[in-house]
């Protein structure tokens, strides 16, 4: 009977504020779905610097003919051959660093800008093979480390530059960790909003009430069994809202993911639906727990028992 009764009034409860339930539910659908994005963008920030992290090489590119009057270290002209050979000896010898070791011409470097650059390259058709560098593309066992290779070989006669591949990839890690916090601050603003709405939704539904309560204070009833409606009424709205975000963050992966991203970007290992399921439960509970406790705290000052 009692559980008939509760239901009863959170129906009640729920009719009589429509419309700011409705805005409670939104406002949490949107703060939980960007709550949830922002865990998902991190962790596929966190496998990609995985995949990429593990595939970057040191490349050590050598000086050519015309590089003497920009690069004061290619003075005296195009590495020798001798150059090249000590270099190759010497990364060869830092066995505890260097996983492996790649020399690639100037043909095969003119080669692969062709393959990636080439159609859309202001320069593509003045450029010519005796123009690209030589390198040494180096595999190290250990990418944090870089700064061995560039200490050892960046004032080598005939080494132009020692170049990280993955101090380029940063900049792209830190534009999306960027993005990942400015979520994370839209979302903060969201939930402040549908806090608010909550605290107003519990503080107009108990005034309506006020008459009722007061029948229940006056036959004895206890504080928790008169607030438990109103913190249903919250909890119920928020779980609404937790469970559109999920819906959200479901169809995010599945039409954005899975069906674009995935077929337009092939060079980027998104995170598959392991990751996007583990993450609705934490939604979920959130969404629940959140506008309940909330409610809980509105009534300690709006109804008084």
């Amino acid at each position: 009977m009692r559980a008939q009764f509760v239901l009863s009034e959170i129906g009640v409860g729920l009719r009589r504020n429509l419309t700011m339930t409705f805005a409670v539910i939104v406002s949490v659908a949107l703060s939980l779905a960007l709550f949830g994005g922002s865990l998902l963008m991190r962790e596929q920030v966190s496998t990609m610097k995985g995949y990429w992290y593990d595939k970057v090489n040191v490349s050590i590119f050598l000086c050519n003919k015309t590089d003497a009057e920009t690069f004061p270290s290619c003075a005296k002209g195009a590495a020798t051959e001798d150059q090249k050979k000590e270099i190759r000896t010497d990364l060869e010898k830092m066995k505890d660093l260097v996983q492996t070791v790649q020399f690639e011409t100037a043909d095969e470097a003119y080669k692969h800008y062709k393959e990636q650059f080439g159609k859309n390259s202001p320069i593509a058709g003045s450029l010519t093979p005796d123009q690209m560098q030589e390198s040494f593309r180096v595999k190290l066992k250990d990418p944090a480390k870089y700064e061995v290779i560039s200490s050892a070989f960046a004032k080598r006669p005939g080494v132009q530059t020692v170049q990280d591949q993955k101090s380029l990839l940063s900049n792209l890690f830190n534009l999306l960790n960027g993005m990942n916090f400015a979520a994370l601050g839209v979302m903060f603003l969201m939930l402040v909003v549908a806090l608010m709405l909550i605290v107003n939704t519990v503080r107009v539904s108990a005034f309506s009430r006020r008459r009722e309560t007061g029948i229940m204070r006056l036959v004895g009833a206890s504080s928790f069994y008169i607030q438990i409606p109103f913190i249903m009424e919250a909890a119920f709205a928020g779980l609404l809202g937790a469970g559109l975000a999920c819906v959200l963050l479901v169809c995010g992966q599945y039409f954005l993911v899975n069906n674009w991203l995935v077929h337009h970007i092939d060079v980027i290992q998104f995170i598959g639906w392991d990751a996007v399921l583990a993450k609705l439960p934490l939604v979920l509970a959130i969404g629940l727990l959140m506008p309940a406790l909330a409610a809980a705290a509105a009534l300690r000052k709006y109804l008084k028992v």
